[in-house]
Order: C-alpha cells, then sequence, then structure tokens
C-alpha cells in the first residue's frame, strides 16, 4: 500500500513539474534547444541535493527542488562540458552532443539557506537594472544554488502608500524617500530623501519590476527576502504625526527617526506598512528589519524593540521569518536574547573578516568581542568581498575555505550556522570568489584550493592551458591571498581613483588597506595571460579576465611610479620629477585606452543604464546625475567632505578615469604639490553634465591588450 501511494504522489509530483518548469525556460534561455538536451528529474528529499546520472545520449540533472537541479546543470556546465555562465555572459552554445556522464554523481547538503544581496547591492550595482538584466541575476542565482535573495526593489512604492494614508503631501513623502542610486541607505535608515525627488513614474515602473522578479523568484522555488518593518518613519514624525522618536543624523544627513517600540501607534503604523506591501507583492516568509543599523539605540527598551518588531512581522505572517544584518553592534543582544529561537536569521555579514558568530579568534574589533555570539539563533556564513563596487581583483581565496569549514564544524556555534551568504556591497567583479563561496554548502569536505582553481580555470575557459594556470596560481597566492585578520574594505584600490598627493595610498576613508602582496607577483601574472591570448581570441571570460588582470597590472605599476615621482622631487631632481609626472598621466590614459575595450569597465555602461529608465529628458538626466554623483562624490559637500563618503563608490572604468581621476592629478601637478585644491569642485563638475560615453565592447580586445602591456611593461613606460 504504502509503495502505491508513494508511485501516486511521485506521479502528481511529476505532473506538477512539467506543467510548469522553470527549468526549461532557464536552459532555453542559456541555448535555444538546450532542454531537449537533457532529462531533468525531480525527487523528494530530506535534504537538498543533486545528482548527474545518463540515459542514452542525453545527460539527467536529478534534484529535490529546481533551484537544487539548476545548481545541478550549472554544476555539469562547468566540470564536464567546460561552460562557465557568469553574470557578463549567461548564454552559451551546448555541443550538439554532450559530454556524457560515465557514474552518477551526487552532492548534496545540510545547509538549509544560500542568501544573496546586500541592500548596498541594490544601489551600487542594480540601481538602473531593467527585466532583462534581472532575468540573467535570477537565472544565476538558481545556477549557484541561491535559494534566499534579498528582494527590495520597488519598497518605496510600499512607502508611498504608507504614507500617504499617514497624511504625508506628496512633495512631503518625496522628501524622504531617496533617488534611484541612494535608496539603499534610505531603506537601511541612515539618510532621507538625497538623491531625489522621484518622478511618478519611477514608482510604478519599479513596483512593475518588483512584481516581475518576485514571480521568477518564486517560480524557481525561491524565498524572497522583502523589508519589513521596524519602526522607520521621517525625521519629522514627533511634529507632523506626534510620534514619540528617536531622530538623528548619518554623514551630515537627516537620518529617519526611529518609532519607539513603546509608542501606541507603532502597532498601527507598522500594520499600515504590512497593508500596502501584502497588496503590491504578497506576504513573505522572510523579512528583513535593522534598526539602528549605523546608529545609536542610547535610550531605547532593546527587549521591547525586538519584541515590538517580531510581533508585528508575526501579526502580517505567522510563519515568517526575521532576517537581520550582524554590522557594527547589530543586532544588539538584549534586543536578540529573547526572542523565540527559529525565527530569527542572522546574516554574519562579514565572516571572512570580521567574524560575529562567536569565534574567539576574533577580538571583535571596534564593536568589542561576541563571546555568545547570536545566543543561539540560526545564522549564515557570508562573505562581503567587495565594498562600494569599487574595480579590483581581492579575495581571501584560502582563508575563506579554512573559516567556513572551521566555522561550520565549530562546537555549538556551528550548530546554528544554517547556510552561506554572498552580501557584497558591489557585484559584477571577482566571478573566481563568488563561484567558491557558491560551491562550499555543496561540498562536505575540505578540499584542496589549488586542485579547485586549476578546476576553475578549465571549466571558466573551456579548456587547460598551463600559463592560464601559472597565471591564476600565482594570483591565488598574492592579490587573492589577504590575511585572514585583514578587515580591508575590500579591494586594493588603484592610485588612480585617489585624490592626488606624492604621500597618496587609498582612496577612500574606510580603506584600511595595507600592503599584503608583491605587486610584480600580478604583473607576472598578466604577462602569462597576455602570452596566450592569441589561443582565446572571442572567449568572453578570458577576454574579461585577460582586461581585468592586465588592469590590475597597470594600477599595481602607477603604484609603483608614484614612490618615484615622490622620491624625485624629496630629491629635488624637478626635471626627472617633471618626466615621471607626464609618465604616472599617461599611465592613466592608457589604463583609459585598455578599459574601453570591454562593457563592462566603461562608466557609458553605467550612464546609459541610468539614462535607459527615464522617459522624459527630465528623468534621464535626473538619473545620470543620480549615476554620477554616486561614484564620485557621492554626497553633497558636508557629507563628501566631513562625512568622508567623496570617493567611496569609485571606480576605475573608461570615461571615469580619463574625464575625472586623470583630470585631477593633471592640476595637482601643473598647479603644485603644495597649492590646496578643490577636489569636490572638480568632481561636481562632472556630475552636472550629460556628455555622452560610448558602451560597446572593442572588437580588438586582445590587440589593444598587448599593445598597451608592449607600452608599459616592454617599452618601460
Amino acid at each position: 500500500m504504502r509503495k502505491l501511494i508513494l508511485f501516486i504522489y511521485l506521479v502528481i509530483f511529476s505532473f506538477t513539474i512539467n506543467a510548469k518548469n522553470p527549468i526549461k525556460g532557464l536552459l532555453e534561455r542559456i541555448d535555444k534547444g538546450a532542454s531537449e538536451k537533457f532529462i531533468i528529474e525531480q525527487e523528494p528529499s530530506v535534504m537538498d541535493f543533486f545528482e548527474l546520472d545518463q540515459q542514452g545520449d542525453k545527460v539527467v540533472i536529478r534534484g529535490n527542488n529546481y533551484v537544487s537541479i539548476a545548481t545541478g546543470i550549472n554544476w555539469y556546465l562547468k566540470y564536464y562540458a567546460g561552460i562557465h555562465l557568469s553574470w557578463n555572459g549567461m548564454t552559451a552554445d551546448l555541443p550538439s552532443e554532450l559530454p556524457p556522464v560515465m557514474k552518477i554523481e551526487r552532492h548534496e547538503t545540510d545547509l538549509e539557506y544560500r542568501y544573496d544581496l546586500n541592500y548596498c547591492t541594490y544601489s551600487y550595482t542594480m540601481a538602473f537594472w531593467d527585466w532583462d538584466r534581472w532575468q540573467k541575476e535570477i537565472d544565476w542565482m538558481a545556477l549557484h544554488g541561491i535559494n534566499l535573495p534579498l528582494a527590495i526593489t520597488g519598497i518605496d512604492m510600499v512607502w508611498f502608500n504608507v504614507l500617504k494614508r499617514l497624511g504625508y503631501s506628496k512633495d512631503e513623502i518625496n522628501a524622504f524617500i531617496a533617488g534611484p542610486a541612494f535608496q539603499a541607505w534610505w531603506l537601511m535608515n541612515n539618510l532621507e530623501g538625497w538623491g531625489g525627488p522621484n518622478p511618478d513614474s519611477w514608482y510604478t515602473q519599479q513596483a512593475d519590476l518588483q512584481k516581475k522578479i518576485l514571480k521568477r523568484m518564486r517560480e524557481f522555488g525561491m524565498e524572497p527576502v522583502l523589508p519589513g518593518y521596524s519602526g522607520m518613519v521621517p525625521h519629522n514624525a514627533k511634529e507632523k504625526l506626534g510620534l514619540d522618536v528617536k531622530p538623528g543624523l548619518w554623514n551630515s544627513y537627516n537620518r529617519p527617526a526611529f518609532l519607539l517600540p513603546t509608542d501606541p501607534r507603532f502597532e498601527e503604523i507598522a500594520s499600515v506598512y504590512y497593508e500596502e506591501m501584502d497588496k503590491l507583492y504578497g506576504k513573505a516568509n522572510y523579512y528583513s528589519m535593522d534598526p539602528f543599523h549605523e546608529g545609536s539605540a542610547e535610550g531605547v527598551d532593546l527587549p521591547a524593540a525586538g519584541h515590538a518588531v517580531m510581533n508585528q512581522m508575526k501579526k502580517n505572517n505567522p510563519d515568517a521569518k526575521w532576517v537581520v544584518m550582524a554590522w557594527g553592534y547589530n543586532p544588539y543582544p538584549q534586543m536578540i536574547k529573547e526572542l523565540k529561537r527559529g525565527d530569527l536569521l542572522v546574516l554574519d555579514l562579514f565572516s571572512e573578516s570580521a567574524p560575529r558568530w562567536g569565534d574567539p579568534n576574533f577580538d571583535g574589533g571596534a564593536e568589542g568581542p561576541r563571546p555568545n555570539g547570536f545566543d543561539g539563533h540560526d545564522w549564515l556564513y557570508c562573505m562581503l568581498l567587495n565594498y562600494g563596487g569599487n574595480v579590483g581583483l581581492h579575495g581571501k581565496m584560502q582563508h575563506l575555505i579554512d573559516s567556513y569549514y572551521r566555522a561550520k564544524s565549530y562546537p555549538v556555534f556551528g550548530e546554528d550556522m544554517k547556510g552561506v551568504g554572498l552580501t557584497m556591497e558591489g557585484s559584477e567583479n571577482n566571478p573566481v570568489m563568488f563561484e567558491l563561496l557558491t560551491e562550499l554548502p555543496w561540498r562536505k569536505d575540505k578540499f584542496d584550493k589549488d586542485v579547485w582553481l586549476n578546476n576553475y580555470t578549465v571549466a571558466r575557459y573551456g579548456k587547460d592551458c598551463k600559463e592560464i594556470k601559472e597565471a591564476w596560481n600565482i594570483l591565488s597566492k598574492s592579490i587573492y591571498n589577504a590575511p585572514g585578520s585583514s578587515r580591508q574594505a575590500g579591494t586594493h584600490e588603484s592610485i588612480f581613483c585617489a585624490r592626488p598627493s606624492l604621500n597618496a595610498y587609498q582612496v577612500s576613508t574606510w580603506s584600511g588597506m595595507k600592503d599584503y602582496y608583491n605587486p610584480n607577483e600580478v604583473i607576472k601574472a598578466a604577462k602569462l595571460m597576455v602570452s596566450v591570448a592569441d589561443q582565446f581570441k572571442g572567449n568572453n571570460n578570458f577576454e574579461y579576465d585577460l582586461v581585468d588582470i592586465v588592469r590590475q597590472a597597470i594600477a599595481e605599476k602607477g603604484r609603483l611610479m608614484l614612490k618615484l615621482v615622490r622620491a624625485a622631487h624629496e630629491a629635488g631632481e624637478y626635471d626627472l620629477y617633471n618626466d615621471l609626472s607626464k609618465r604616472f598621466l599617461n599611465l592613466i590614459l592608457l589604463q583609459d585606452e585598455l578599459l574601453s575595450t570591454r562593457s563592462e569597465f566603461k562608466v557609458g555602461t553605467w550612464i546609459a543604464q541610468a539614462r535607459n529608465k527615464g522617459y522624459t529628458q527630465a528623468e534621464k538626466d535626473l538619473y545620470e546625475w543620480n549615476a554620477r554623483v554616486q561614484i564620485t562624490t557621492w554626497g553633497n559637500r558636508a557629507a563628501a567632505e566631513q562625512g568622508g563618503l567623496w570617493d567611496y563608490a569609485h571606480r576605475e572604468w573608461s570615461g571615469l578615469l580619463k574625464d575625472v581621476y586623470y583630470v585631477r592629478w593633471k592640476t595637482f601637478f601643473e598647479k603644485g604639490v603644495n597649492e590646496k585644491i578643490d577636489y569636490y569642485a572638480l568632481d561636481e563638475a562632472w556630475t552636472k553634465k550629460t556628455n555622452s560615453y560610448s558602451v560597446s565592447s572593442s572588437d580588438d580586445c586582445v590587440e589593444t591588450v598587448k599593445k598597451i602591456v608592449e607600452i608599459i611593461f616592454v617599452d618601460k613606460i
């Protein structure tokens, strides 16, 4: 009887799968006709798993749900077919006859969650994405096992409706909601209004986009994480609504006030918020809330705050879980200690560098130790990796592997670890690190990094090459081998992007950079890549990496040359100083030319995305201004200068190098090293322009790279 019931269940289950199967759509988007080359099977399982198998001339991908199956497809494409799908290349020409799976290969994980995205990613990378770009990203998520993605597009429409119901005028609402490139910090309770006011079309456009995003995520079986309500109200809510609020400042901006949980209207406003959210996007099973983000909780009844936030979420959906970022002092132990275990999921945002989960090897930094971790609540091991969307090779390849398996097996705290997360501030960079993190849950035992990396290069470029393996081996032991103890804020920044000084070192205020590798190793790796470039002409992944690695090598050359410029000046050798200064400036222009060969490294791509979101000239200009400001001054003069936000989101991009960074350095050398220069004014002038920049990649990428490398590293510029 049990066998009959199981058979009936599997028949019904199979019918349901085939009736509406997102896997077919995924395969067809990768390569038209690809779905006919695979057999897809879904089987129930306690743990997430995928299997690779063979049936006749077709490859079988088996798994317990759509995300597991998609992960299996990606694994097969990488390690059997030599096809690596990356964020800038989500299509491929599959061979007419797929390489066979000679014996069943099975991978499973006891980790329930694979989380993706940071609030900041939505502004630093995704601010101006359309549905076509989002569709590719959701496919990427599925292929990489993501089942818990943050989804904050269109939340401004929710807030518009909430504040309208609370009696705010349209102008008042627009003074509260941030512009397109700054919504992350508005939603994280950091600032109000900057970048706005938004046109009416923005709200409806983003709401429609969010509905498409959520529909596709849910079709794959992903659980979108929507922003919940944790007490945010406009900073003037005391005067406007008579609320008991806690206002404040963040880098000179008015930050949204925190509605104290003891206020009798907390429940009322939370109910209005969830009603409006449900109307637009439906109920979620996971809500992200981060009260006191980068702010003070002084004078707040923290246990009451925790219960108030949790209770209102549960009132909306009794099955929902609260997702909270471990960042700075958050989540305050007093706020979460009394909450029921299983109702809270903590993202240990910077696990690879500043773990908060209770690791006794980490002293806690400025926030102090957290010996009890998250007090028994579930948590995820997360990799932050990138700050501000900055461009640059960077990572802790070996340490990531070591610290992940250490955390997973650690007594007590390891038992509460329920998965992994990608929490980068900016994406579309360092694909090797994203690939490594997303594979960890599917590899039960600790593995050899060098073996993994060798296999990665074959998958990434489609064939074996000893020079490429050697190049990546060098990179993995140098620039991708940042010390485990380093809390450096992402990439080792390019000196070209720094505000000029003979003593210039870091670019952004909070960089925390320290030299940890020999720059000549990066240059050596770049030369190895160039030596085999002719063999890989037209290979999208290779040409992207070639440009990125050579870009890093030129940035290293620039840093080394600036030391010579300084030495010549200090020695009073002014003719030499002038000559070296000109050579340094020429390096910036050559870097600009190099990066013009790939659309991913062009400021024109970013600006075009922004302008394409607008319907009218005024809208296009507003969005372009948002795009330009974010990657230069970031804020107004007070926020940029006193708040230290200038260049936080700097990008080593073609167009930006020539028209912003080159202009800075040229002005510096022409005026003299002791002259005071208003760099904010220089940058602000660029933000107000609307001159066009090209978007397309160059057809002669490899030839341009070879020419520039010859000039810089052979002719010794």
